[in-house]
């Protein structure tokens, strides 16, 4: 990807299979280890992990890797278990852990119209990352139901959540991307927007189709791209301007084959729900007048609400799918836990939750620097023994199975359905995947068959093999755990 005025997102297309680059951990590719025994003793442990990791394929790359027994015990294997490596989407094991002890399994984020008098209504945005399309029309039955037939003046409340609505350590490309949208006190759809790149006759350039018109007003489209015959190689490059306002869009689809969706993040979520929550009305026949975006005021009669689902559900998504956008909105929601300062963001505010949840589940607070909620920073700072000491000192805490409950499963869930597979590690492991470029990780649980229940982190920092190659070793040296035994 190239930095120069713009920022890219480039989608690769293998024919109708789309895969998009991203940094963010996603679904993960297959991979199938393979292993030359059936069962060790934990002594031959560390000789049977070096042999793994110590193959020139990785002699420039740093590994650090912790494996413990889940209750007591002593360290089974240990390579730089106290030294930083940044974890990538590991880290959101650190902010689900955080939400789950300080806010409770059954939190809820409320999105609330108040009644201001005069034909004035306020909404208040909480920074729920699972509002949608349906929750705005609920609100908009909910005004009806009401005796509500017309708004002079919707204002938006956006002061909620206070500070920068993207982090500022986060890339460029991030930023840009669908895996990088904004959270602030309105999020809507996840505060992304789509269209659709239609092939059309060879020689003439894919059609640009808008899943909302409204989005479609707020940009200017230069569409660079072209059909191509079935023999060409096909892919697209989308490109936001740093300006905000125009989509560049390059590259090339064959005739005749399927439509490519495009996911971009939206500039301004204020507009965004303002805009969305128009259309709503529209259909329950309210007319709505002026729209103002304002922080703070005074909150009257509340006249319609819609509630998240409860934090187990939250926690889910964000770990199962690796959502980063749900990690950020759950670490601003720590920030109610905390009075805040001036000058204070919600980010830091629920960083310090962050920390203080940890203290209290027993991580030493010298194994970690963190300065965000999803991981997509690259000044996330974290040893592999504060993921062991996190997972293992949350299970021993009254909401532990929500919390293993949220993690995928190897070859079965989320982000590692499709690895284990086949292997003796599968329906067998829980374990949260972490991928940025040059970086791969992954940290969990797992109940060996023929040993006690175990917890590890395997951290790959540095490395210049692709990431698939990477997750292949890593899954070797889980499925070397799986067949422990005492000896």
């Amino acid at each position: 990807m190239t930095r120069k005025i713009s920022l890219s997102l480039m989608l690769l297309f293998l024919g109708t299979q789309i895969g998009v680059t991203q940094p963010a951990a996603k679904a993960q590719t297959p991979a199938v280890p393979t292993t030359t025994t059936k069962s060790i003793c934990s002594t031959q442990l560390g000789t049977a992990i070096d042999a793994v990791i110590n193959r020139p394929l990785f002699s420039r790359v740093r590994w650090g890797i912790l494996v413990q027994p889940l209750s007591t015990g002593p360290i089974l294997y240990s390579r730089d278990a106290q030294k930083y490596f940044t974890p990538a989407s590991n880290i959101k094991l650190l902010t689900t852990a955080a939400a789950l002890q300080q806010l409770g399994a059954n939190f809820r984020i409320r999105t609330s119209i108040y009644q201001n008098g005069n034909g004035v209504l306020r909404v208040v945005g909480r920074g729920d990352p699972s509002l949608s399309d349906t929750q705005l029309q609920t609100l908009a039955q909910q005004l009806k139901q009401k005796g509500i037939t017309q708004i002079q003046q919707l204002i938006a409340d956006d002061s909620y959540i206070q500070g920068d609505i993207v982090n500022p350590t986060w890339q460029w490309e991030d930023v840009q991307s669908d895996y990088g949208a904004p959270v602030s006190s309105f999020i809507l759809n996840q505060n992304i927007f789509s269209l659709k790149l239609v092939p059309q006759a060879v020689g003439k350039s894919l059609q640009v189709v808008w899943t909302d018109i409204n989005e479609a007003r707020q940009w200017r489209t230069i569409n660079q791209s072209v059909t191509v015959a079935q023999n060409q190689p096909t892919y697209v490059n989308v490109t936001r301007e740093l300006s905000g306002t125009v989509l560049r869009i390059q590259g090339q689809l064959t005739a005749n084959s399927e439509p490519s969706l495009i996911d971009l993040p939206v500039v301004d979520p204020n507009y965004y729900f303002l805009r969305r929550f128009r259309t709503a009305l529209a259909t329950e026949k309210i007319p709505l007048g002026q729209t103002l975006v304002v922080s703070g005021g005074v909150n009257q009669e509340e006249m319609a609400f819609v509630e998240s689902p409860p934090l187990s559900e939250l926690l889910a998504e964000t770990n199962l799918n690796s959502n980063n956008l749900y990690a950020e909105a759950l670490l601003r929601a720590l920030a109610v836990k905390k009075l805040r300062l001036k000058n204070q963001t919600s980010a830091d505010l629920g960083l310090e939750v962050v920390k203080a949840s940890l203290t209290q589940l027993g991580v030493d607070p010298a194994n970690y620097i963190l300065v965000d909620g999803s991981g997509l920073s690259r000044r996330n700072l974290v040893t592999p023994e504060a993921f062991v000491q996190t997972l293992r000192g949350i299970a021993r805490t009254p909401t532990a199975y929500l919390y293993r409950a949220s993690l995928p499963v190897a070859g079965k869930s989320g982000t590692l359905k499709n690895r284990f597979q086949d292997t003796s590690a599968e329906g067998i492991v829980q374990a949260k995947t972490g991928t940025l470029t040059g970086v791969v990780s992954l940290s969990g649980y797992m109940n060996a068959p023929k040993y006690e229940p175990l917890v590890f982190s395997i951290i790959v920092n540095q490395s210049e093999q692709p990431a698939t190659v990477v997750r292949q070793v890593i899954d070797e040296i889980v499925v070397l755990l799986t067949q422990l035994q005492p000896c």
